[in-house]
């Protein structure tokens, strides 16, 4: 009996409530053009700034398109963004933490000092110091600068967890058969860290789709032109002032429930890594 009851308090509940939510919002930005009811970047001059109603499910914004429609639409975008940018970070982390991690201590305390003058700087204004190198603002630009600037974390842990077995006889015999750095990472130094960092990958999915929403609020993100939710937010100040809520409550309640959804998920994927440790 205590046995179960010791059991039941160190196992992790599977949070089905923010993977059946995130998996709803997902599927619903993918198929977006099955569910709309408008089109998206239609610009109504006859419904500017109409409340929720039974035509504009979710009203209009003040150029006119409807925000249902909107959310959807842009959802993609978000995502996209979210999940582009998270790659290039994983790749950059991995492959510069791994190097640190084997490279001889001088350079190894170089690579770490530089990563943390990189963590010092506010990342907000490595960004737009970064953004403003390219012309145009566009999803790919948003997810590269974003990509470049979010390696930091995941490099010092695959840095610590390389440092643990980069002696083992498995990795040196790979070495001595001429391995090259890419095959040992791939195929001896990948599976043994992948678990460590999943849940920084997922995070840094969250934390991505929310820069490009705070830039896009500053009035440095995506042009109002191209529909993400951060870029609907760059209308927020003037609904605020002019008491339409819609604008402003509805974008960020899906974009407040996918980031918590995502961390909710993130954090099951570390209580669970912790525990195989």
């Amino acid at each position: 009996m205590n046995f179960k009851n010791k059991y039941k308090f160190n196992s992790t509940k599977i949070p089905h409530i923010s993977i059946f939510t995130l998996f709803f919002i997902v599927m619903g930005c993918i198929f977006s053009k099955f569910i709309i009811n408008h089109n998206p970047i239609y610009m109504d001059v006859y419904n500017i700034n109409v409340p929720p109603n039974e035509v504009f499910w979710f009203g209009t914004d003040s150029m006119g398109r409807d925000i249902y429609s909107m959310i959807w639409y842009g959802g993609r975008i978000s995502l996209f963004i979210g999940i582009f940018s998270t790659l290039i970070s994983t790749f950059i982390g991995i492959v510069y933490g791994s190097v640190s991690a084997t490279a001889p201590k001088k350079i190894d305390n170089i690579m770490m000092r530089f990563t943390e003058i990189i963590l010092s700087i506010p990342s907000i204004l490595l960004i737009v110091f970064i953004e403003s190198i390219f012309k145009s603002s566009n999803p790919i630009t948003i997810s590269i600068v974003i990509g470049i600037t979010s390696w930091t974390t995941i490099a010092k842990v695959i840095r610590a967890e390389v440092r643990q077995i980069r002696n083992s006889d498995y990795i040196l015999y790979a070495k001595i058969s001429g391995g090259s750095f890419f095959y040992i990472l791939n195929k001896h130094l990948l599976p043994n860290f992948i678990a460590s960092i999943m849940f920084i990958v997922v995070n840094n999915i969250g934390h991505a789709i929310l820069l490009e929403s705070t830039l896009s609020f500053l009035g440095v993100g995506l042009p109002i032109e191209i529909i993400s939710w951060g870029s609907m937010l760059t209308l927020a100040q003037e609904a605020l002032l002019s008491n339409r809520w819609w604008i402003i409550v509805i974008p960020g309640f899906f974009l407040i429930t996918t980031l918590v959804c995502i961390t909710s998920l993130g954090n099951y994927i570390r209580e669970i890594n912790s525990k195989k440790i």
